[in-house]
C-alpha cells in the first residue's frame, strides 16, 4: 500500500498510489493497433543507416528503434485548442497540473437518424456530480474491440454540441471519451463539440483539454476518482497520454 490523503474544497479524501488504473490504449507497431482518420497502422522498426541495423539480434549492441505514428489516430492522445486554431498551441504548454477529481460515467448513445449520439439527455441522467473538474465517458457497448478497432468510415457515436454545452456547464476543464472523437466522424469540417468545449468563438479555453480514445474496462465501477493524466512532452497540438484513476477510499 502507498496511501495518500487529499485535500480538496475542503473535503478529504484517501486513495492508494499502489493500486492504478491505466484507461489507455498504448501504440503498437501492426496493423492490430487501433486506428482512426484513413491513415495506415504506427510503424516500429529498427533504425537502417549505411551497414547499421539498430538491433541487437542483428549484431547491434542495442536495439534503436524508428517509431512513426499520429496521435490522433493511433492510441489514447490528449489534446488543446490548438487541434483546431490557426494559431499554434501546443499541449505541452498548455496542461500544466496532472492531477483532478474526476467522474467516471457509462453511457449508451441514441440512434438519430442515421447517426449514434450522446445528447444533453444522456449525459444529464448519467452525471451525479453538480460540479466535477474531468469527466470520463465509457460508451456502450463496451468491448475489447476497441483496443484494436479500426474506426475509418464506421461513424462513430459522437457527443452533440448540447452535451458539450452541459459539460461546460458542470465547470469540466477535462473531458476524456472512449472514442476517436467528441465530433461526427465526416462533418463537413464543422467541429461543433471541440469548438463549444474550447470556446472557439470566445476566450479560448487554452488550459482545457481533450483526451479521445482510452479504453476503461468494465470492471471499474462508475463514480468519483482522481484521474492524473499523464502526457508525454510533445511540443504539439496533441500527444500521446497515459490517463490513470486512482480509487477513493471510504473514510
Amino acid at each position: 500500500m502507498m496511501k495518500a490523503s487529499i485535500e480538496l474544497d475542503k473535503k478529504k479524501y484517501t486513495i492508494d498510489l499502489a493500486r492504478p488504473l491505466d484507461i489507455s490504449i498504448s501504440i503498437r507497431g501492426d496493423a492490430q493497433n487501433v486506428n482512426a482518420w484513413y491513415i495506415d497502422h504506427p510503424k516500429i522498426e529498427p533504425h537502417r543507416e549505411d551497414e547499421f541495423i539498430g538491433k541487437v539480434s542483428e549484431g547491434s549492441s542495442t536495439n534503436f528503434n524508428d517509431i512513426w505514428f499520429n496521435p490522433h489516430a493511433h492510441g489514447t492522445h490528449t489534446e488543446c485548442v490548438g487541434h483546431i486554431t490557426a494559431e499554434f498551441h501546443s499541449v505541452n504548454q498548455n496542461l500544466n497540473t496532472y492531477f483532478y477529481l474526476a467522474e467516471l460515467v457509462t453511457v449508451v448513445p441514441e440512434l438519430q437518424g442515421d447517426d449514434w449520439v450522446i445528447s444533453r439527455h444522456i449525459l444529464d441522467l448519467a452525471i451525479e456530480s453538480e460540479s466535477v473538474e474531468a469527466l470520463i465517458i465509457r460508451t456502450v457497448p463496451n468491448e475489447r474491440i476497441k483496443l484494436s478497432k479500426q474506426y475509418s468510415h464506421t461513424n462513430p457515436p459522437f457527443l452533440l454540441q448540447e452535451a458539450v454545452e452541459l459539460v461546460l456547464e458542470k465547470g469540466v476543464n477535462h473531458l476524456l471519451i472512449d472514442l476517436p472523437s467528441v465530433d461526427k466522424e465526416k462533418d463537413d469540417g464543422l467541429l461543433q463539440a471541440h469548438k463549444t468545449f474550447w470556446a472557439f468563438d470566445g476566450q479560448l479555453r487554452k488550459q482545457a483539454t481533450i483526451t479521445e480514445f482510452i479504453y476503461v474496462p468494465d470492471g471499474i465501477k462508475d463514480g468519483l476518482y482522481f484521474l492524473n493524466l499523464q502526457m508525454a512532452a510533445f511540443e504539439n497540438d496533441a500527444c500521446p497520454s497515459r490517463p490513470v484513476l486512482y480509487e477513493i477510499e471510504e473514510s
